[in-house]
């Protein structure tokens, strides 16, 4: 062997034990400092990704148990009941992030009580054309308009059946329902899919208000929304089965206040009730934006930007319905004065979104810790205790 190719092999050798040893150590950052990692690693590295891919490959990150289960038990303060079930917390994750249903068992490790998936429509459809996500760093935000991308219920279905039923039964799993672009009949499209899920729904989600499906908000209108929910309940009770899933009511931000009063007397009825109300889907106001680059995308606007419209929302549609409707507050959530401050405003349980593409899983935790504290410090044994304290009748 010539003088050259032992060089060369030396140099094989430790090009190996370098690898060898970067890959020990990033193993081993990761096991130990998983927040940290992701903080200073992973975080940087998805937030240079295309949007779209970087929301798939956390997706598949979870439904492959790539990230970690959470470690922290969830403080007795933070119980809460919610549609007559008990759950540890009440952090869940909105629909939009696992569309398809396929990370429900990683999404639950990694903390969320309540998983809601969607939305899906009867049939597949591959949404709008891309690029359709955008992201607002400097507003902590994202535009989105995918307008429905789903593989349809009958995909869906099959894959929530073969879910763990051991980590289901920790908290809720919602069907989030849309109607498909092109059909001429939204009322038989929900009920279709509340026909299909309702074995594997513990709750179902009429959503009206993304602004990315052409005419779909016009259903929040009074008489399109008394239509809607007259055959959505019809249907739930055509089933005759034990127990009833509820059924929730998605709508926008962008509402007037007799449009509110509205669909408030809507639900009042009995033939068009609802059991709870989402508040809020994504807006279409860009009046906060710093980012010039993306402000004008259309689409839906999630994130910091919608924090206090979807609160004084909340407070509002409380003060409407007397409290007598539970709400679920989504919007802007991302530490637990957030969470805490929606609590207040009326939200007996949260979703996020948004706050966990910028920070992904230890957001959780960190929400879930610093709400537990805020609670603490402001009296409250419960989540349901301080729910609608900011609210005056």
């Amino acid at each position: 062997m010539s003088q050259a190719q032992k060089n060369l092999k030396k140099l094989k050798s430790l090009c190996y034990l370098t690898l060898g040893g970067s890959m020990s150590y990033q193993f081993i950052y990761y096991k130990k400092d998983f927040e940290g990692y992701y903080t200073h690693i992973l975080q940087p590295i998805s937030q240079r990704l295309n949007p779209e891919w970087a929301h798939r490959l956390g997706v598949s990150a979870l439904k492959y148990g790539l990230f970690p289960s959470e470690n922290f038990q969830d403080p007795t303060v933070l119980k809460t009941i919610f549609l007559n079930c008990e759950l540890s917390n009440p952090i869940g994750i909105a629909a939009g992030f696992d569309k398809h249903g396929d990370a429900v068992n990683g999404l639950r490790r990694i903390g969320f009580s309540i998983i809601e998936i969607g939305s899906v429509t009867p049939e597949p459809q591959a949404g709008n054309p891309k690029p359709r996500v955008f992201r607002l760093p400097e507003d902590q935000a994202v535009i989105n308009r995918y307008g429905f991308n789903s593989e349809g219920h009958d995909v869906v279905l099959k894959k929530i059946e073969n879910i763990d039923k051991a980590l289901l039964d920790k908290g809720l799993l919602g069907i989030n329902l849309g109607k498909n672009k092109h059909s001429t009949d939204a009322a038989a499209d929900y009920s279709h899919g509340i026909k299909k899920f309702h074995k594997v729904a513990d709750y179902f989600v009429i959503n009206v208000s993304s602004p990315n499906t052409p005419g779909l908000r016009s259903l929040q209108s009074k008489t399109e929304l008394q239509k809607l929910l007259a055959e959505a309940n019809t249907t739930l009770e055509s089933l005759k089965i034990e127990k009833r899933p509820p059924l929730l009511l998605k709508l926008a931000p962008d509402l007037s206040i007799e449009e509110m009063k509205d669909i408030v007397s809507v639900i009042s009825e009995k033939k068009t009730k609802v059991d709870g109300l989402i508040i809020s889907n994504t807006t279409i106001d860009r009046s906060s934006l710093h980012n010039s680059k993306y402000a004008q995308e259309t689409g839906g606007l999630s994130g910091k930007p919608l924090t206090d419209k979807s609160t004084e929302m909340i407070k509002t549609m409380y003060k409407l319905t007397q409290g007598k409707i539970p709400i679920v507050g989504v919007g802007g959530i991302f530490n637990g004065k957030d969470a805490f401050e929606k609590i207040l405003a009326g939200a007996s349980v949260l979703q996020i979104y948004t706050a966990l593409i910028y920070h992904g899983p230890p957001i959780v935790t960190k929400i879930k810790a610093e709400l537990a504290e805020l609670l603490k410090q402001n009296g409250y044994n419960t989540v349901n205790e301080a729910v609608g304290k900011a609210v005056e009748f």
